[in-house]
């Protein structure tokens, strides 16, 4: 048997979540980038030994995402873009959480709001890289694993699909009887 259970953070909820998001921030803009993702890698590894909920582990994936989209060689994010993604994670490097850890059930529900809040913050470059792995994952079934993907082979790639489709559409509208 489960139990549903819902609630919603309104705005000056959602404020406060932010908040303590800025002062992890400004403490975290001190540390070297690997303990920035060391951390959040740490996070992962107690929330899978803790059994963590359902909804726990769901977000999980995301924050895994995440990691993979800042450490992938071959998708090399931008300086700018990989700053975003550094500044998003900073949270988890903190060692006080806004509900301690250790709290069987609810330790980690502040972790998971907070990924919530990171994946709309990233939404387009999860977009992005997610788009990127699925052309990656295709390239290297039709190629064989050892198959190089880069991201500037994924753009070219991107940009012909997409000059291709803008040349279907307008020989559309030139055979168009309502065409001018």
């Amino acid at each position: 048997m489960s139990l549903r259970i819902s609630f919603e953070l309104d705005e000056n909820d959602l404020k406060h979540f932010r908040l303590i998001m800025l002062e992890a921030r400004q403490a975290a803009s001190r540390l070297p980038p690997e303990d920035i993702v060391a951390a959040a890698e740490e996070l992962l590894a107690n929330i899978e030994e803790s059994a963590a909920p359902g909804f726990i582990v769901n977000r999980l994936r995301n924050l895994r995402l995440i990691i993979q989209m800042l450490s992938d060689i071959e998708w090399r994010l931008p300086h700018q873009e990989a700053a975003r993604v550094l500044n998003a994670l900073a949270y988890f490097a903190e060692p006080e959480d806004l509900i301690p850890d250790n709290i069987p059930g609810l330790g980690f529900l502040d972790d998971a709001i907070m990924i919530e809040l990171v994946i709309r913050e990233l939404k387009h470059e999860i977009e992005a890289y997610r788009d990127f792995c699925g052309y990656r994952d295709r390239l290297q079934q039709e190629q064989g694993h050892s198959a190089k993907v880069s991201r500037e082979s994924w753009l070219d790639e991107r940009r012909k699909e997409l000059q291709g489709r803008m040349r279907r559409r307008r020989k559309r509208s030139l055979t168009s009887p309502f065409s001018s």
